[in-house]
């Protein structure tokens, strides 16, 4: 396979050992540059490192060097300035997803094991019953303020180690058990090094706007990394909602978007505002989490004028490939890979072999932005690491431009508008229900979300369960995009010849109407 030569990083881009570095370097060089928004609130870049070194000084009063501090909370300047604070005070930031129910978010805080969890005052009962033995740090009513942070005594904002572990985002397994990703700021700013290479935004210039969650590693990078490494200003909204995407894009005449998976822009072409936007400054908008399809791509990019990138990444690194802004773009392909980094394709049955251009294989990667281990998972770490080597579990071909092409999943994940959900999770669930003798979740397309989960169901001999009843039941337990939009009753599963569940067969089974 004839690699693809990727761009050099462009020398005005500076090397700091963590990105809260990069904070203190804005607040020092753009003090009254406006550095984040939130609806009606902004934070200068001074104003963003006083309330994070002020927030430091009262978390590092509880010894989490070295600890973890948990996260829940929704996206907010409060969020941003939280999160700064904890990496700034040397601890791990745990972001979680608040939306989870307490089934799903036990096993995560089992794992994270929080010194300190700061959270929404909404939040503050369930970090309470979560984590019993951890201080809380309340934002909001009767908590902290963003105010009183500001109106605190001027303090240097510490800094961390670029060794320290600075982050921890939880992804499925083979088996739906979540694992916590482990990321020391080295690897967070080898993807800020990786993204501007192929991605080369200006300098003190950018007007970027992000809806992805903090708690994912994507709203994370885009929201609290690059920005501050670009020095740029960063429009954060609580939650995505066409309407409200569409009007920031105008008022505060945004120059890239950070997207993400298809589904979000399809949202924002079908609002009745989308034909009456202006979108005269956009100029760069980002695409993963799940593939983007050519016809949209083309339709975003006549209609607004701007490049639509697409990229590819995982929770335990990203970015891995993405198509450069500035050179050869190849449409549904997720591009090169940036310098310094190795993406091989390899068979399927040793994942030594690596294949000739064209060939499908297995795509494993390495480099600074990695990981090199799962938190408290010595199995799935002794699978997926190997020689260095971190196996994704996606399949996919090398054209002879060494461009990516990705054609499936080794694994049986399904990609809910960029969010992976595992099947095996809702088969556990679902088959502990007292009706339910045995059943299986699969990935079905939707123009939407470009995947949802369809389940099928075998009850047991004399039991009755209504689509409804069992979409309630699944309420009570699952996160809103795990739920099943479809739901199937049938007499029995289909089996492979060794007598697994055959979920191929199932997939390939004609959509009835949804069930919700």
């Amino acid at each position: 396979m004839p690699p693809a030569i990727p761009p050099q990083r462009d020398p005005r881009y500076v090397d700091f050992p963590t990105i809260v570095h990069a904070l203190a370097y804005a607040a020092e060089r753009r003090r009254e540059a406006p550095a984040i928004a939130c609806l009606d609130r902004e934070l200068t870049y001074g104003q963003y490192a006083q309330a994070a070194a002020a927030l430091a000084q009262r978390l590092g009063a509880h010894a989490i060097a070295g600890e973890r501090v948990a996260y829940l909370m929704r996206n907010s300047l409060d969020m941003a300035v939280a999160i700064y604070a904890g990496m700034a005070s040397r601890a791990q930031a745990a972001p979680l997803n608040p939306a989870y129910t307490d089934r799903e978010l036990e096993p995560l805080v089992g794992d994270v094991d929080p010194r300190l969890i700061v959270c929404d005052a909404e939040f503050a009962d369930r970090a309470r019953r979560l984590a019993p033995a951890a201080k809380i740090v309340v934002f909001g009513v009767d908590g902290v303020t963003i105010d009183e942070l500001l109106a605190a005594p001027v303090a240097a904002l510490p800094v961390p180690q670029a060794d320290d572990l600075g982050a921890i985002f939880f992804t499925g397994g083979t088996t739906g058990n979540p694992k916590g990703a482990d990321h020391r700021h080295r690897n967070l700013m080898a993807y800020c090094y990786a993204t501007v290479a192929l991605w080369p935004l200006a300098l003190d210039e950018e007007r970027m706007l992000n809806v992805a969650p903090m708690f994912h590693i994507w709203g994370f990078c885009y929201t609290l990394v690059l920005p501050v490494y670009l020095r740029a200003f960063m429009d954060l909204l609580p939650a995505y909602k066409p309407a409200v995407v569409l009007d920031e894009f105008q008022k505060r005449r945004i120059t890239t978007f950070a997207g993400g998976p298809a589904a979000l822009y399809m949202g924002l072409r079908g609002n009745e505002n989308f034909a009456k936007t202006d979108f005269s400054s956009l100029r760069v908008c980002l695409s993963g989490g799940a593939a983007c399809p050519v016809e949209l791509i083309r339709a975003w990019e006549s209609a607004t004028g701007s490049v639509l990138l697409e990229g590819w990444g995982m929770s335990e690194g990203a970015p891995i490939h993405h198509n450069p802004l500035h050179g050869v773009r190849k449409i549904g392909s997720v591009g090169i890979a940036a310098a310094g980094y190795e993406a091989e394709v390899v068979d399927l049955e040793t994942g030594t072999k690596v294949m000739p251009t064209g060939e499908r294989g297995e795509v494993r990667v390495r480099g600074p932005q990695f990981i090199t281990a799962y938190r408290n998972r010595p199995q799935e770490n002794a699978r997926q690491f190997r020689d260095g080597f971190l196996y994704t579990g996606d399949i996919g071909y090398y054209d002879e431009d060494g461009y990516m092409f990705l054609v499936d999943r080794k694994k049986e994940m399904i990609i809910v508008g960029g969010y992976n959900v595992y099947p095996r999770e809702i088969d556990e669930l679902l088959f502990k229900h007292p009706a339910i003798l045995e059943a299986a979740a699969v990935g079905v397309p939707d123009a939407f979300s470009g995947e949802v989960v369809k389940v099928f169901v075998v009850l047991k001999p004399g039991a009755t369960l209504s689509a409804d009843e069992l979409l309630a039941y699944c309420r009570d337990n699952l996160v809103k995009y795990k739920l099943p939009k479809y739901v199937e009753f049938v007499d029995a599963l289909p089996r492979t010849t060794v007598n697994k569940i055959d979920k191929r067969a199932l997939k390939a089974r004609p959509l009835d109407a949804p069930a919700r």
